[in-house]
């Protein structure tokens, strides 16, 4: 009987690793199950508030984001939510970055902070 050397444990596990045969195929899935929607115009007044707020907001503050992502180059995507500090606020070049998520100002479609508890108390 012929005897075979001993498989070291690394090439032993490898043998049991999953496979991707299809790549790309698990994120081109998560991509479908998306729901993708139309990016909302706000109205003259919404604009108004969100540029008060844009105003009231400096470097290093904390605030929540609600902003269209749009996919790939469609005129479709989704919105997404960050909070988190403004690392830069560029209002003349249309730029708002929170950590390394950089949103153009055109894409916002609300703000929220404890900065604007004033101006919301007052529209009450």
């Amino acid at each position: 009987m012929k005897s075979h050397a001993k498989m070291s444990r690394l090439d032993r596990a490898k043998q049991f690793s999953p496979f991707a045969a299809l790549k790309g195929y698990e994120t081109a899935l998560r991509v479908k199950e998306k729901v993708l929607v139309p990016r909302i115009e706000l109205s003259e007044e919404a604009q108004a508030e969100l540029d008060r707020k844009l105003h009231m907001i400096a470097k290093g503050d904390l605030v929540t984001v609600n902003y269209f992502h749009r996919f790939a180059s469609s005129d479709v995507g989704e919105y997404l939510q960050i909070t988190g500090r403004v690392s830069r606020l560029e209002p003349e070049r249309r730029i708002l970055q929170i950590a390394n998520t950089t949103i153009s100002i055109n894409d916002i479609r609300s703000l929220k902070s404890e900065l604007f508890f004033p101006l919301e108390c007052r529209h009450a």
